[in-house]
């Protein structure tokens, strides 16, 4: 279960002209003003956070325990308060990979999330220090969710159940604020405790307002929507829109109840898989159904296909996932698959 990642640039937020192609998930008038008003709220929050940033070494003021996570642009550190010894995750970010505006930009999407109970908190201390910029948010200290999920397998039904009712609802949290997440796998989501009872939402560093133009910029990824691997008639890109982390959130349930990606990439002639899947969607016949699927219930097909629909304008939105929970997604469970999630791993992602 790799969480492979692509490279994709962004340019500001912006909208398509009337009559543009609905497979551009072009922009209503209401849908851009929402994401105009995150970008300008985000702005003013930056603006202020930048002349509170507290001046220090971060060894002056917290004590390092030992190291959550590390990733490509920094990496995250249980610490504690020298003064209080209160707990913490710190993220450290080194100014030789990151801008201040960038620093801001994750720090300040961070903070206005944070209230949901499926997105960790952070604790609003933004620390500049010689080499690098740091915050702090509420320490997560059992991994995240790629440990839990067994390679063929994938999570106890209970268990992924859990995982996708608390992910749709911090995924309708940050779309109701005008934002789309963007970066949705397993790597991401940190888990609470050794049986999956709770899990939070991190790593906002690719979320972006509703409306930003988009373009792929490497080779797609089993999360990457399909209409984001066409060559776009608007040579600025494509303006985001939520539709990206419903099918994120289709392929990452698509893991936790089989242990497998659904495909390797998003292109019909490139994937044979991904072919498979949608000869299977247009015939609707049992007897297309690729071979990843079997094993998953009518509910569960349902479910995924809503969220896995190749058109975004059709595709259901994530909490779609409410109306399918408590019924079966698997053909059979396995005995005791309720106890345990899985092994815990190995930090908070510091992507």
């Amino acid at each position: 279960m790799p969480g492979k990642q692509s490279q994709e640039a962004q340019v500001d937020v912006g909208a398509t002209e009337d009559g543009a192609p609905e497979a551009l998930g072009s922009l209503t008038e209401e849908e851009l003003r929402q994401g105009q008003e995150a970008a300008l709220a985000l702005e003013d929050m930056m603006a202020l956070s930048a002349q509170t940033l507290v001046q220090a070494e971060v060894d002056e003021l917290y004590q390092g325990v030992r190291p959550l996570g590390q990733g490509r642009f920094g990496r995250v550190l249980l610490v504690t308060h020298r003064q209080k010894g209160t707990p913490m995750a710190l993220k450290q970010l080194p100014k030789a990979s990151t801008s201040l505006r960038g620093f801001l930009y994750e720090f300040c999407v961070g903070l206005s999330l944070g209230t949901h109970s499926a997105i960790v908190a952070s604790y609003g201390i933004g620390i500049e220090s010689a080499d690098s910029y740091s915050f702090l948010t509420e320490p997560i200290l059992h991994g995240d969710l790629i440990a839990f999920i067994q390679p063929k397998v994938g999570l106890p039904q209970a268990a992924a159940q859990r995982c996708a009712a608390q992910l749709a609802s911090a995924l309708g949290h940050v779309h109701a604020r005008g934002l789309v997440y963007r970066d949705l796998k397993p790597e991401n989501v940190l888990v609470c405790d050794p049986a999956c009872q709770r899990v939070k939402l991190t790593d906002f560093g690719h979320t972006r307002p509703r409306g930003t133009l988009l373009r792929l910029a490497g080779p797609p990824i089993p999360y990457t929507a399909p209409e984001l691997c066409a060559p776009p008639p608007l040579p600025a890109g494509l303006p985001i829109q939520p539709a990206l982390d419903a099918w994120a959130l289709g392929v990452l349930l698509f893991c936790l109840l089989t242990g497998y990606f659904p495909w390797d990439q998003p292109l019909e002639e490139a994937d044979p898989f991904y072919g498979d899947f949608l000869s299977w969607q247009a015939s609707g016949e049992p007897q297309d159904r690729p071979q990843p699927w079997f094993g998953l219930t009518p509910v569960a097909d349902a479910l995924l296909w809503g969220l896995l629909d190749p058109h975004p304008r059709k595709r259901q939105p994530v909490s779609s996932v409410r109306g399918y929970l408590g019924r079966p997604w698997r053909e059979q469970e396995g005995a005791g698959e309720e106890a345990v999630c899985g092994g815990e791993g190995g930090g908070n992602a510091a992507d």
